[in-house]
């Protein structure tokens, strides 16, 4: 049996505030991620990711206390990023109550920090953020990116993902950052690429904006869809995504 196609809520987190802007620009408070986390929880998501995207110091005592206040509410489970570069900010997230953890920056800096992690907790709790936009100078026609897509890593997105997994991590989350926050769509043609190259499970980010966007992110391969404006907003629902979902696709749905 397929494993059931998961609906993610995203909370972009700075200063214990949820924001969110276009192509991580303008950004907008969006409320209590605490309180965001519970009413996704009682609407039916399957996971919340949290991205501390100021990621600094205060920035990550904030993120822990939050985690931790989560925990008690929330019973679906908490993926945490933003600063973790080393396994001891992974142990610390995990004891804090998250699931999971995602990595980005920290993983391209020192590579190797995602076998140390794997190694002392399992690929089950990595996960490799992936920002990512389209580059002609890249074998791929893709390239990481850092600090909020305005960066140039130097990396081809598909080797350095297929690298990544080689070294263990669990999953990819991947968010496109030319359409992240547009509502135009995901980028089906990154995804099919990613896809294609790795079999861990591919988390689709960046552009959603109707219900046919997260059946079209789905059919191209990915494993589970998230999106941040939209629900945050009150564009659209969980309920609305996962009843698309199930109508249009041949594979199980949390309901």
């Amino acid at each position: 049996m397929s494993v059931a196609i998961r609906v993610i809520p995203c909370l972009d987190v700075t200063d214990g505030r949820v924001v969110k802007g276009v192509n991580f620009t303008n950004l907008r408070d969006a409320g209590d991620p605490v309180e965001l986390a519970a009413q996704y929880n009682e609407q039916g998501a399957d996971e919340v990711i949290f991205l501390d995207i100021s990621a600094s110091s205060r920035g990550r005592e904030t993120t822990s206390d939050m985690v931790r206040r989560c925990a008690g509410q929330v019973f679906i489970p908490l993926t945490v990023g933003g600063g973790v570069r080393t396994p001891e900010d992974v142990d610390r997230l995990l004891r804090s109550g998250a699931d999971k953890v995602g990595i980005n920056t920290g993983a391209i800096a020192d590579p190797g920090v995602i076998d140390a992690i794997t190694r002392r907790f399992g690929n089950q709790v990595l996960v490799l953020s992936v920002d990512a936009r389209r580059a002609g100078a890249m074998p791929s026609g893709f390239e990481v990116t850092t600090h909020g897509g305005t960066r140039s890593a130097g990396l081809d997105a598909l080797a350095w993902i297929r690298e990544a997994v080689e070294r263990g991590v669990g999953e990819i989350l991947l968010n496109s950052m030319d359409v992240d926050g547009t509502t135009d769509g995901f980028d089906i043609e990154m995804i099919s690429a990613v896809r294609e190259q790795v079999d861990v499970p591919l988390v689709a980010s960046g552009g959603a904006g109707q219900v046919q966007h997260f059946v079209e992110a789905v059919r191209a391969g990915a494993d589970a869809v998230l999106a941040a404006s939209v629900f945050h907003f009150g564009v659209l629902t969980i309920a609305e995504v996962k009843d698309a979902l199930a109508d249009a696709l041949e594979v199980p749905v949390r309901m």
